[in-house]
This record gives structure tokens, C-alpha cells and sequence, in this order.
């Protein structure tokens, strides 16, 4: 994240900070890095850096106030020196990488950069509809949301803070600051309610403030008291009671980083607002005057980390994107091996030494024009150093170069999502055709088949029994397997279902697929019973839930319930790289294993090394996927029907022995 010292000509040092920066970036790195460690809410780093920001813009515009004038062009300046060379780094060399590696990391290419050229990154995400919390689509420049709210906070406060001046009384501007957070976190909460992602509450500016808004409080009330400190502030007792303080903070906003998230208020705000909290006191507990804890955190790793945390948190995620793309093909939510993850942390803490030593500090240093002049006397300068100069002008036009070339090949959809809308194209082209009629659940069912044929009666040879001396009847019953059209089977699934549309319905036509995205098992209780209202449910039901969440037996009776003994249900099992599909899957065999009208068709293990035939994200199948999941469904009907023809043959050979007495002469 950004750092705010470099906004005032002078600031005063506080200490503490640095190492709270290394804490925050730490929670973040490891959550995106390591997803399987138990940081699981580590994406409270980032409400850690917002309390940190806040309180120090508003301490230094404080300091600048004092002077009677707060000069807001030379404020922003300084902002654009230490954030844009890092950025505009950044952005051009990932963007040149994602072309090189191709696929669905250039995906919003354009979009991407102009959100982050323009920092509006997390409306231009907001209006795309992307999503922050287990999305599938690999978004290369996604972490720049934060840097986003922040720097709309840096343009906008300075014309604000004059406002808040007039209340005259510290503790008075720190209440309206207070109140005005708890306006942010409360409009999260409302946003978060009934909808279905949170990303739009988390990435908002509106709604996503009060760590901002906490640390502009805190800075009012201690600006005071830290510019002019007093004697009793450094009483012993009061050190050693901000070391303690401090070390709690900071334990507990580890502790709350542990926490598993919801998709509710429990965690939008709860979680966010408790990180907030802990973050002022840890602050408070630093910079109080002789602080013991703020000596203790600013430990000499810990503040090569806060010096660097800007570059850590920029690098990180584009990198985690890329290195996981090239290696697995996948996005970073479908799972980030550990040899992976400590990859990208290696290149992420070099690559962030050389930025913060090559690009960010000499501008920061010497200014934008400085620098050129830097570089114009470079150029001009001995052989060394003109080819160092050299070297990096032609290292510019290629990534700039490469940048371009992303926008240009950017697809403006992942391959993911084109195989849904390929699914969906099917089904709609479908609808259009008049459904062939469908057999009631009280007709015996027959099953639908893909590649099996009716098996014909045998006629049994004439001859003598040997143990009854009794003649063969000339057509003893067999097992005979009925074809038949997909009118009869009636398909509910998720977004996997509705990419294998097309092939479904080319292997049964006239089948009824009820498929969209995101559904759960915990959707089809309501879908089957409106289906059967509608008379749409037919002798075969296909469900196929179980890539979107983990399986509870609860709604998997109500299937069974609602379908009733005369229907038979097929359950397809999920793929996916989600850590919940194995547990999925066992819980899908041993509920269909209790029912006699159960089964499962086996989609896992068919495509299984075959994840070319599936999209970027391993989890949606394209044209060719698509027909192995319908030929999945065929085999898992081929089954049923076997076993039903079997059971009317046993029938049909009871009765055939019961009317010529052949069970009593045998006996």
C-alpha cells in the first residue's frame, strides 16, 4: 500500500508504523499466497493499511494547516512521485507478461489499466461485474482496488479537511470523523444484505471508508498531544501500558485475520471493523510518546518490510496471477500449490528491493523532471553508465510495447465464461423448437441411452431339460434395455451443466435442462418442486450441484422426496480445483448408495487427464468436455436401464415358471 510520509515536505518520524505496514502487508501475502494456511480473513491487511493511512495524511496536512495555508498542488505532487513510477512499472511489465503467457489473464486487459491509470480501479471492477472473494477469472491488476479507495481519500480530503477545521475542538472533529465511519460501515452492512457476492460492499468507496475515516479520527485527537507532548505522557507506567497495549492489538488483529469469513454482516463489516479498531490502538500504543511498543515493532526486519510494503502489496497478486497461470493454466482460486507460493514470494520481496531502490526512491528523491535530467546525464556520461541508461530505455519501449499488444489481444471474455454463453446459445436455440411429448413418471420407465442398443428377445432352443425331462418353451423372457429420446429425462445443474448444454442435447434430444450459474444442492429442492408443478418433470431427473459448495444430506432427501419412487435420479458428481469437491463427491456416493432409485454418474472420474478438454478454470467444459459430460449421463441412464430391464426380466421369469409348473417339478 501507499505510504504517506512522503506527502509532507518534513514529517515527523512515528514510531510503530513501519512495523504495523510489515504486519498489514504480511496478513495480505499470506492470504492470497498460502490460501491454505489458517489466515483465512488475511485480507484485513488491507483495513490495516486504510487506519494507517488515514491517520498519517491527516496528521501531515495537520502539520501543514498549522502554517495557516495547506498548498494542495505540492501535496498532490508528492503524491504522484512516490506512487506512479512504482505503478506505471508495474502495470507495463505484468501487462507484457500476461502477453507473453496468453489465455485468460489478459482478459479486461484495457479496462484494467485504464482503472488503475486512473485509480478507479474497484468502480471499473464494480461496473464489470468482477468479483474479489473465490472468483474463477484470473484478474491480473485485481489487488489495485485498495490503492483506489485510497488515493480518491488523498484527492478529496485535503479540499475536506478545512471543513472539519471550523469545529474548532480536536476531540469534536474526531466525533464527526467517528460518526462518519460508522456511516461507512453500517452502508456496508445494508449493501451486503440479500446480495449474492460482497464484492460491491468491500470494493466501494462509500462503504468501505471507515478504516480511512478511524484513522482521521485518531489524528485529530493525538496531533495535539504528539506535536507538544507533555511530561506525564513518558511516565514509565504509561510505556510499559502501551507496550502491552500494543502487543494485544497486534495479537489480536492476527487472531482476527484466523477468522473463517461469511458472506454477511458477521464479516462485512464485523470482521473489517474489528481489524479497524485494533489497528487505532496499535497505533495509539506506537506513537505515544517514549513508547516502548513502538521502539519493540520497528524492529530492523520489520521496517525493511514497512519501507517496502507499497512494492510487496503491488507485486504480489499480478505475479501469484501470472506464475500460477503459466504453471497450472488455472486462476490463484482454484488453489496455489506451496512450491508455487514461496516462488512468488521470492520474486515478489526481490523485484519489490529493485523497485523501491531503482525506481521509487530516485524519483521520490530528485522529482519527475530530476529524473530525467538524471537519466539525460546518464546518457551522456561514460560508456557504463550510458549503457546502463540505454538498457533501460529499451526495456521501456519493449514492456510498453508488450502493453499495447495485451490490449490488444485482450478476449473480452474468459474462456470459462464463453463456454457458459456457448451452453446457454444451445439452450435457447432449443427452446425455440417444439418439445417432443414426455412420458408420465407412472409409465414404466426407458431409459434414454448414448451408444445402447435394444437387446432382442432370444428365442430359447427346443430340447429336453435335462433334469426334468420337460420340453423348452419356444421364447423364454430376457433382459430386453429400451432405448429411448431425451424427452424423458429432465436435467438440473449449475454453470458446468449449462457449458455441456450443447452436448447434451445433441446425445438426447428433447431433454429439459434447467441449468444456471452459481446454484447449489440447496437450490434444487425449490427448482424440482416448481418443475413438477409445471409437469416438466419427467421419469429421469439429472442433478448436477455439487461444484459450488460443499453437500448436505438435507436437501439431498428432498430430491428423493419431491422425485418419488417411479423416478429414477442420477447425481453427477463435481471436478473443480475447490478444496470441498472430494467431500462432495463421497457424500454423492454414499447417499445414492441408500436409495434403489439412485445413482451416480461419475463426471470426476471421466474427466480426469482430460483438462484440455476444459476451460482455463479446469472447471467448465468446452465443446468437447461438454460431450464427454454427456456421455457420462449416458452411461450413468445405460446403468439404470440395465438394472431396471434386469428387474423386469426376474419378474417375467417368476411368472413364466409359476404358469408352466416349472418350479414345481424342479422341486
Amino acid at each position: 500500500m501507499t505510504d504517506a510520509r512522503a506527502s509532507a515536505p518534513s514529517p515527523a518520524r512515528l514510531a510503530g508504523l513501519d512495523g504495523l505496514r510489515a504486519v498489514a502487508v504480511a496478513l495480505v501475502v499470506a492470504y492470497h499466497l498460502f490460501p491454505d494456511w489458517w489466515l483465512h480473513s488475511g485480507f484485513i491487511g488491507v483495513d490495516v493499511f486504510f487506519v494507517i493511512s488515514g491517520f498519517l495524511i491527516t496528521m501531515l496536512l495537520l502539520d501543514e494547516s498549522a502554517t495557516g495555508r495547506i498548498r494542495l498542488v505540492p501535496f498532490w505532487q508528492r503524491r504522484a512521485r512516490r506512487l506512479l513510477p512504482a505503478l506505471a512499472l508495474l502495470v507495463t511489465v505484468c501487462a507484457t507478461a500476461a502477453w507473453v503467457v496468453g489465455g485468460d489473464v489478459l482478459v479486461k486487459m484495457g479496462a484494467q489499466i485504464l482503472g488503475a491509470a486512473t485509480f478507479s480501479y474497484n468502480w471499473v471492477s464494480i461496473a464489470g461485474g468482477a468479483g474479489y472473494f473465490g472468483g474463477d477469472t484470473p484478474e491480473l491488476f485485481r489487488n489495485l482496488w485498495s490503492l483506489a479507495v485510497e488515493e480518491q481519500f488523498y484527492v478529496l480530503w485535503p479540499l475536506v479537511l478545512p471543513l472539519f477545521l471550523l469545529l474548532g475542538r480536536p476531540w469534536v472533529r474526531g466525533l464527526v470523523a467517528t460518526v462518519a465511519a460508522a456511516g461507512s460501515a453500517v452502508w456496508m452492512g445494508v449493501l451486503v444484505q440479500g446480495a449474492a457476492d460482497p464484492t460491491r460492499a468491500y470494493f466501494g468507496t462509500d462503504s468501505h471508508s471507515f478504516g480511512i475515516l478511524l484513522g482521521v479520527a485518531l489524528a485529530f485527537v493525538l496531533h495535539g498531544a504528539l506535536r507538544s507532548p507533555r511530561a506525564w505522557m513518558s511516565r514509565p507506567a504509561l510505556r510499559a501500558a502501551s507496550l502491552v497495549a500494543g502487543i494485544a492489538a497486534v495479537a489480536a488483529i492476527v487472531l482476527v485475520a484466523a477468522v473463517v469469513p461469511v458472506d454477511g454482516v458477521a464479516t462485512f463489516p464485523g470482521t473489517l471493523l474489528a481489524a479497524s479498531l485494533l489497528t487505532a490502538l496499535a497505533i495509539t500504543a506506537g506513537v505515544w510518546p517514549g513508547s516502548w511498543f513502538g521502539r519493540a515493532i520497528d524492529v530492523a526486519p520489520l521496517t525493511w518490510i514497512g519501507d517496502r510494503s507499497y512494492g510487496i502489496y503491488l507485486w504480489h497478486w499480478p505475479l501469484l496471477v501470472l506464475i500460477v497461470a503459466w504453471a497450472e493454466g488455472t486462476a490463484p482460486a482454484g488453489g496455489v500449490p506451496l512450491g508455487l507460493g514461496l516462488v512468488t514470494l521470492a520474486a515478489t520481496l526481490v523485484i519489490a528491493e529493485i523497485s523501491y531502490r531503482a525506481v521509487e526512491t530516485p524519483v521520490r528523491r530528485h522529482g519527475f523532471r530530476g529524473s530525467l535530467a538524471l537519466l539525460g546525464r546518464r546518457l551522456s556520461g561514460s560508456p557504463a553508465t550510458r549503457f546502463s541508461a540505454l538498457a533501460g530505455l529499451a526495456a521501456g519501449v519493449i514492456v510498453l510495447g508488450g502493453t499495447s499488444a495485451a490490449i490488444a489481444a485482450a478476449p473480452a471474455v474468459t474462456s470459462a465464461e464463453a463456454a457458459v454463453a456457448a451452453g446457454q446459445d444451445a439452450l435457447d436455440t432449443a427452446s425455440a423448437t417444439p418439445p417432443a411429448p414426455s412420458r408420465s413418471a407412472e409409465t414404466p420407465p426407458a431409459t434414454p441411452t448414448v451408444g445402447t442398443t435394444t437387446a432382442p428377445a432370444t428365442p430359447a432352443p427346443t430340447a429336453s431339460a435335462p433334469s426334468t425331462g420337460l420340453p423348452m418353451i419356444d421364447a423364454s423372457p430376457t433382459p430386453s434395455p429400451t432405448p429411448v429420446t431425451g424427452s424423458e429425462v429432465t436435467a438440473v445443474g449449475d454453470s458446468v451443466m449449462l457449458a455441456s448444454a450443447k452436448g447434451l442435447l445433441d446425445a438426447l434430444p428433447g431433454i429439459y435442462v434447467d441449468a444456471k450459474v452459481s446454484r447449489s444442492m440447496w437450490s434444487a429442492p425449490a427448482i424440482l418442486e416448481k418443475l413438477e408443478r409445471a409437469g416438466k418433470l419427467r421419469p429421469y431427473v439429472v442433478i448436477a450441484l455439487g461444484t459450488n459448495g460443499p453437500v448436505d444430506t438435507k436437501p439431498l432427501r428432498q430430491i428423493m422426496q419431491i422425485a418419488g419412487p417411479d423416478r429414477q435420479v442420477i447425481f453427477v458428481n463435481a471436478y473443480a480445483p475447490r478444496s470441498w469437491i472430494p467431500g462432495v463427491n463421497r457424500a454423492l456416493a454414499k447417499f445414492a448408495a441408500s436409495y434403489p432409485n439412485a445413482t451416480v454418474a461419475d463426471w470426476s472420474k471421466a474427466i480426469s487427464g482430460q483438462q484440455k478438454l476444459l476451460a482455463g478454470d479446469h472447471i467448465h467444459p468446452g465443446a468437447a468436455g461438454g460431450r464427454v459430460f454427456a456421455a457420462t449421463v449416458g452411461a450413468a441412464l445405460d446403468r439404470v436401464e440395465a438394472q431396471r430391464a434386469q428387474l423386469v426380466y426376474q419378474r417375467e421369469l417368476q411368472r413364466y415358471r409359476d404358469e408352466r409348473g416349472l418350479n414345481a417339478n424342479i422341486r
